[in-house]
């Protein structure tokens, strides 16, 4: 008899911070999302930035989640789940992309990087693209670092995400993207794109402002000769000011809210924003049974 392989999702926090109400309201979708299908987690550390990241951010995050009833099955404090003890491995795969001729040194300084200009149909609008042996030496010996970038083709990418429906983007429209940094940091979309496929993971939920990038991400795990995770968008918890949440918010961190709350209130409060619950004390694992994404708010929620 056919058995049909066990699901796997993950939580990847990026350890620059306590979580927040919005972090954690993604962490408690992708554990029912998971659970809810007889799933399995995994527990990934997305600390490729080390002016940004730290060993108590780190702590603190997996403390709130194993307050809060959200375990896993894998990963931390495991080295081989921080990203940025897997360089190794980014190396391997970029080796394999410059063999392809797909990378190319960027040598635009962020500025003139962001925002990127609308490309033709055709080109990805960096003028790096078409720079010659010679005229890269002379950038270098001025001093320019290059980061590298990614030769996207004029494709259409379509998926269907499991909360907002059907997308279609063209990669071309975003243009080229980077995968290394000028300071030999690999970038997020390299990192998060084979560490899914590398890990097995079957399902990313995450907050609705990854969306755009998940074209990309499709097209380069089908680059690499993987296949790409289902994903699950959900809406953003905004503040007053209309903005995602961010570290700003330290009234709604997970280590004060936890001082004076209890788990199950946490829990079901968060339940009760996105839809899933009325709103009254509930332990994640209780919700599980009736989790059902349909239930959950499409709209952004403000707090």
């Amino acid at each position: 008899m056919y058995k049909q392989p066990i699901q796997t999702g993950r939580f990847a926090p990026s350890p620059s911070g306590q979580l927040h109400i919005g972090n954690l309201s993604s962490s408690l979708l992708a554990w029912l999302d998971a659970r809810s299908v007889g799933g399995r987690l995994i527990f990934r550390m997305e600390d490729l930035d080390p002016d940004r990241s730290s060993k108590e951010s780190e702590q603190s995050i997996a403390l709130a989640l194993k307050a809060l009833g959200l375990d896993w099955d894998a990963g931390y404090p495991d080295s081989e789940y921080s990203q940025s003890q897997r360089s190794s491995k980014y190396d391997e795969v970029f080796d394999l992309l410059l063999h392809r001729d797909m990378l190319y040194p960027c040598y635009c300084s962020r500025s003139e990087r962001l925002p990127p200009p609308p490309p033709p149909p055709s080109d990805s609008g960096c003028k790096c693209r078409h720079l010659n042996f010679s005229e890269r030496r002379e950038l270098e010996a001025a001093g320019r670092k290059a980061a590298w970038k990614i030769k996207v083709p004029d494709k259409t990418i379509s998926f269907c995400d499991g909360h907002y429906g059907k997308f279609s983007e063209n990669l071309a429209d975003g243009g080229d993207f980077i995968i290394k940094r000028s300071d030999g940091v690999y970038a997020y979309q390299l990192a998060v794109s084979f560490d899914d496929m590398d890990m097995g993971v079957t399902r990313v939920v995450r907050g609705r402002d990854l969306l755009s990038s998940t074209a990309r991400q499709i097209w380069l795990i089908s680059e690499l000769g993987g296949d790409a995770p289902k994903y699950y968008h959900a809406p953003l918890i905004v503040g007053a000011d209309g903005r995602k949440l961010s570290k700003r918010y330290g009234e709604l961190g997970a280590e004060a809210l936890l001082k004076t709350h209890a788990p199950d209130e946490i829990i079901g409060y968060i339940a009760g924003l996105l839809g899933i619950s009325d709103g009254s004390p509930h332990s994640a694992a209780e919700l599980v049974s009736e989790f059902d994404w349909g239930n959950v708010s499409k709209a952004d929620i403000l707090i």
